[in-house]
């Protein structure tokens, strides 16, 4: 979930940014306060990050009647829901490219005002070729939002001067908690899934239209030179190649975690359905907490320190929830792998934004680069293991790779 100007030289157009010849952070105001301007910036891509989620969320809770309209079982419905990835796919290859060359602010707000045009249409599909293409839509304006909106993130904790991005990100979380809600309630009501979530649209565009110009635009950190292949390749530094595999990994560890954590109370321990939707609520709610107050502990443990006690509590979470098969350590567990593995990718995401010589838009497009195949590859891999032996044992693979991020961690430069 990032972007840059073409000239090298954007810059907010509601004040200049502050921060350090070196494009670090920045104490920011005399007083200790952070500038108005960097107030609302904060508030405005807080907003982009709830639009992201209250999408997400929203979806999710109405796929049930759109599956029953659409008229697909099963296993149709999971190779249908393929079609996304193919929108991602464009998405991320195009974003690779704008990156560096469109104002991050527009790749924002356009980005936006596409995934909040493709919901209503996803929702509202009727047959299985509308749903393919609206699935492909979605899939398409979601991977192209993803990087603009954590680049203005990290441009707005470089204002700041301290870390800020675990907070956009529990925006996310919590819009998610909120689009599924609304969805429940409207379900309750009767409404449609294609009216719901074009209200919401609605809604949300026009809080868009008025908090747009405070996005943030980027600062220049790099001259300008040479071909687009060549400034794609200078991205790929050793360091942001850490970045992106911690980034990988967490991917890794969170997906897998949402799509089987309620499977496994329920399949493999015998919980009953309420008992095992809590388990993945638990893993929820807790990630969205941790995310609340991430940004005050990483600023007192600094970065490495921070990942590494991520990985490790995220670790300790998965090895709780597979050592005693019962569904109350497993719910237990699940909700102690939300609290490690919650900041562990907005943390990454914040460092991408500060790298030398890169706007934060170029950083962080490596990072997403390096996300997005986690989380598609952790579900399906997690599932052949499970059919290999069985979900219990395949789930300890994500105990290794929480270790394998706390390792990692060691070689990270602040």
């Amino acid at each position: 979930m990032n972007g840059s100007g073409a000239g090298r030289a954007a810059a907010s157009t509601s004040g200049p940014p502050a921060g350090g010849p070196d494009g670090g952070p920045d104490a920011g105001a005399a007083d200790g306060r952070p500038p108005r301007d960097a107030v609302r910036a904060r508030l405005a891509v807080c907003l982009v990050f709830t639009i992201m989620g209250s999408v997400v969320g929203g979806w999710s809770s109405r796929i049930p009647e759109v599956r029953r309209a659409v008229g697909l079982g099963d296993a149709s419905w999971g190779a249908a829901g393929t079609a996304s990835t193919a929108g991602d796919v464009v998405a991320l290859a195009l974003i690779t490219l704008l990156i560096g060359r469109v104002s991050v602010r527009w790749l924002s707000l356009a980005s936006a005002g596409l995934i909040l045009c493709a919901a209503p249409l996803l929702a509202s599909a009727g047959t299985l070729t509308a749903l393919l293409l609206g699935l492909v839509f979605f899939g398409f304006s979601a991977g192209l939002l993803s990087t603009p909106m954590n680049a203005q993130a990290a441009e707005v904790e470089r204002r700041y001067g301290r870390p800020v991005m675990s907070g956009f990100h529990a925006c996310f979380s919590f819009g998610v908690l909120g689009g599924g809600a609304l969805g429940t309630l409207a379900a309750a009501g009767g409404v449609t899934p294609g009216v719901q979530m074009a209200g919401n649209s609605v809604v949300l565009a026009a809080l868009l239209l008025a908090a747009g110009r405070w996005l943030p635009d980027e600062v220049t950190r790099a001259p300008a030179g040479g071909g687009v292949l060549r400034r794609v390749r200078r991205r790929f530094t050793p360091q942001l190649l850490l970045l992106a595999a911690i980034a990988f990994v967490a991917a890794f560890v969170e997906g897998a975690a949402w799509q089987w954590s309620a499977i496994y109370a329920a399949d493999s321990l015998g919980a009953s359905a309420a008992l095992a939707a809590a388990t993945y609520t638990a893993l929820t709610a807790t990630a969205a907490l941790a995310r609340l107050g991430g940004d005050r502990l990483l600023g007192r443990l600094g970065h490495r320190r921070f990942l590494r006690l991520s990985g490790l509590v995220s670790a300790a979470g998965v090895a709780l929830a597979v050592a005693w098969p019962h569904p109350a350590p497993a719910l237990a567990g699940f909700a102690v792998l939300g609290l490690g593995i919650a900041c562990m990718s907005p943390a990454v995401f914040g460092l991408a934004g500060r790298q030398p010589g890169l706007t934060a838009g170029e950083g962080v497009s490596v990072l997403v680069l390096g996300q997005w195949p986690g989380f598609l590859l952790a579900p399906p891999l997690i599932g052949a293991l499970a059919g290999l032996t069985e979900l219990r044992l395949a789930l300890l693979a994500l105990v290794a790779a929480s270790l394998a991020a706390a390792l990692l961690a060691a070689r990270v430069r602040p």
